[in-house]
């Protein structure tokens, strides 16, 4: 599978720039998962990789091929990408059974394609099983009912889905009748030896024209697969449909309609017909929005199946922070069309780039606590919280304030002056919806309405993002605080407490009760506390939070 990489990837439409200058590497075989809130870009990333959307500038590589250079004036439309889509709504035809809805891209395809002694290889398939007769004896016989009747469709599947054969070689099997005969030994054995003839013709034949065959029966000469424009034949399609069947298990379904299968069954057809093709990368956009919370979660862990059984590259849509940590090797974060963090979900959630990844990611959502304060000389940071509550920040890593500062102002002015010339370049558009600091949210009890009014802020005002797990309720914590709210699930308790004006959230384990008003003690555990800058919003540091 290849690997995808976005350079300088923009999307405008007049002064809106849907995506701002994307640098972006998916790499083989990755699941990825591009999150954001609503409008942020994502969809129009990912139309844009699939060839449905035309970006306004930029490239993208799919493999070894660019599909898109605005600069070289390429543009691969979307059928010659090897790319696969799935959509929201499924977009399955309603007047097509499912083996229909499945195949049905399959039977349009006319391209350069390896020639394939299909009859041969049908014959040596046959050969491999009739090695076994008890086998198929055994596995039509588990298709026979209580009265003894046999169930021949489900023998097809049943025999289709054990040998990973087509519905047409299943068929001529059954022909032979070995669940019939009181010998089938002997009968396997004369098919055998017929079927060796035809095989042997069939390489004569292959000789003749100075090829060989190669294990799946191509046509090799001096090594190399012998090719032409052709269709795909009815028995190539079958074994492909059947393939995907088998994946998504809904073999059984093949003759029914759209409207005969439950949400979650039309979304395994819809990922069969997007698989069919083999593409080189599968596109998903908000796949599972439609489905029930049961089936939502039911079908995460098959699309993690079935991206270790197809070995694809996934691109996956979703502004469900929870469907991209559990699905994802690494998330792509992106707000107002920019990227704020490309890293593994762990990373994310535990060492956010910025405040609006730290709010975004974790549910319950981050504590964002405002801190004034400096560092001591044994780098540690004296913080005044809470109005009034004196704490000591203990960074993991040496750290020197006055260098991370130096080095973000270095760099914000860099991002200025590149701006600037980008502007005076000719044919530059301004951005009309124009980035802006990230407003988080520090819960209180009466909160007043927020009108966006400026306040002075300098090198010595922070954030302290806290995670609901690392809020420690105990009869020795240093802090005291007040039951708000408590929601217990069984195996977890979401409580709210109060802190003076201020709520924090926390997640007690277990089965622990709390009434409300309850007075309760509490500090904050761990050196995973992260730190922001309230400048800018971006992260300094994790360490540990400790209440004087």
């Amino acid at each position: 599978m290849p690997e995808i990489r976005l350079e300088h990837l923009t999307k405008r439409w007049d002064k809106f720039y849907a995506v701002d200058d994307l640098d972006l590497v998916i790499a083989d075989n990755a699941f990825v998962t591009l999150l954001g809130p609503s409008g942020c870009g994502k969809t129009t990333t990912l139309r844009m990789i699939a060839g449905l959307e035309t970006p306004t500038s930029g490239r993208i590589t799919i493999g070894d091929q660019v599909v898109f250079d605005s600069a070289a004036g390429i543009n691969v439309p979307p059928n010659k990408r090897k790319v696969g889509f799935l959509f929201q709504n499924y977009a399955l035809w309603p007047n097509m059974t499912v083996y229909q809805n499945i195949s049905f891209g399959l039977t349009n395809v006319k391209e350069e394609l390896p020639k394939i002694d299909l009859e041969a290889r049908k014959t040596a398939a046959l050969i491999r099983i009739l090695q076994k007769p008890d086998d198929v004896v055994k596995t039509i016989g588990e298709c026979v009912d209580k009265k003894g009747k046999l169930d021949e469709k489900k023998a097809l599947i049943k025999l289709i889905d054990r040998y990973e054969i087509s519905i047409y070689t299943a068929k001529e099997l059954m022909g032979y009748k070995l669940h019939e005969s009181m010998e089938p030994a002997t009968v396997a054995k004369a098919k055998q030896e017929e079927l060796e003839k035809i095989l042997a013709a069939a390489q004569q034949k292959c000789r003749g024209e100075g090829c060989v065959f190669a294990d799946d029966f191509t046509y090799l000469k001096d090594g190399k697969p012998v090719t032409g424009v052709r269709k795909l034949s009815k028995e190539e399609i079958d074994l492909s449909v059947r393939r995907v069947a088998r994946i998504v298990k809904i073999g059984m379904f093949m003759e029914r309609y759209p409207a005969e299968l439950s949400g979650g069954q039309q979304q395994r057809v819809a990922i069969a017909r997007t698989l069919a093709p083999e593409p080189s990368v599968l596109f998903m956009d908000e796949p599972l929005s439609n489905l029930d919370a049961k089936l939502r979660l039911e079908m995460r862990s098959e699309l993690q199946r079935l991206h270790l059984e197809t070995g694809s590259t996934f691109v996956y849509v979703t502004h469900d922070q929870m469907e991209a940590m559990t699905l994802a090797t690494k998330i792509c974060l992106i707000d107002n069309g920019v990227l704020q963090q490309y890293d593994a979900p762990l990373t994310v959630y535990g060492r956010p780039n910025n405040t609006f990844v730290a709010d975004f990611v974790g549910n319950p959502a981050i504590n964002f606590i405002e801190a004034k304060g400096r560092q001591d000389a044994d780098g540690s940071l004296a913080f005044t919280l809470f109005e009034g509550v004196r704490a000591t920040y203990t960074p993991k890593e040496k750290l020197s304030l006055a260098e991370w500062f130096s080095a973000a102002d270095a760099a914000d002015a860099a991002k200025k002056a590149a701006e600037m010339e980008k502007a005076r370049q000719k044919g530059s558009v301004e951005k009309g919806n124009k980035d802006t600091l990230f407003r988080y949210h520090v819960a209180k009890v009466d909160e007043e309405e927020d009108f966006g009014d400026e306040v002075e802020l300098t090198d010595e005002d922070f954030v302290v993002g806290v995670r609901p797990e690392f809020l420690r309720i105990s009869e020795d914590g240093a802090l005291e605080g007040e039951i708000y709210s408590a929601m217990p699930t069984g195996m977890e308790t979401t409580v709210k407490v109060r802190v003076g004006e201020f709520l924090l959230t926390g997640v007690v384990f277990g089965g622990v009760l709390y009434q409300i008003g309850q007075k309760v003690r509490l500090d904050f555990r761990g050196e995973d506390i992260v730190l922001f800058s309230r400048k800018n919003g971006r992260l300094i540091t994790q360490g540990r939070l400790t209440i004087q």
